[in-house]
């Protein structure tokens, strides 16, 4: 073990978390840690990876990911269900190395209007995001 190890004090101050909290994590299995004695020690790098903040640590976990919104105006309820199902189906394709595309779907009736929230790697959310373009042409 070549990393450098931390105590559940030392990442609480980390995470701006009390103790108790971070030793709730580990019991939950959330953050992983080794028993040493009474003591647990938190590997550093899984410490950053837990706490998502990219710093001089480099992990194949933190790759570049993307986030975008996309606004469809003048949309009935029905095709914004139609489009959710559909763009919810589109995400959940790929194997098991691709990284996971996250969607997110809100319609507002009153304003007749729909966002998309797609959340994934640059390459994934652009081939979604044409999907979503040639579906709209279609569609209207």
């Amino acid at each position: 073990m070549s990393d450098i190890l931390v105590t559940v004090e030392q990442a609480a101050e980390q995470l701006k978390l009390h103790p108790k909290t971070v030793l709730r994590y580990i019991h939950d299995g959330r953050l992983p840690a080794t028993r040493i004695g009474k003591a647990y020690r938190i590997e550093r790098a899984k410490l950053v990876e837990f706490s998502g903040v990219v710093s001089g640590y480099t992990s194949a976990s933190n790759d570049v990911r993307t986030t975008c919104i996309v606004d469809i105006p003048r949309i009935t309820p029905e095709s914004a269900e139609r489009m959710a199902m559909f763009l919810n189906a589109a995400a959940m394709t790929g194997d098991a190395k691709t990284p996971p595309l996250h969607i997110n779907t809100a319609f507002d009736p009153l304003a007749t209007s729909m966002k998309v929230v797609v959340i994934g790697s640059p390459s994934d959310a652009a081939r979604l995001l044409e999907m979503l373009q040639l579906q709209l042409g279609s569609s209207r």
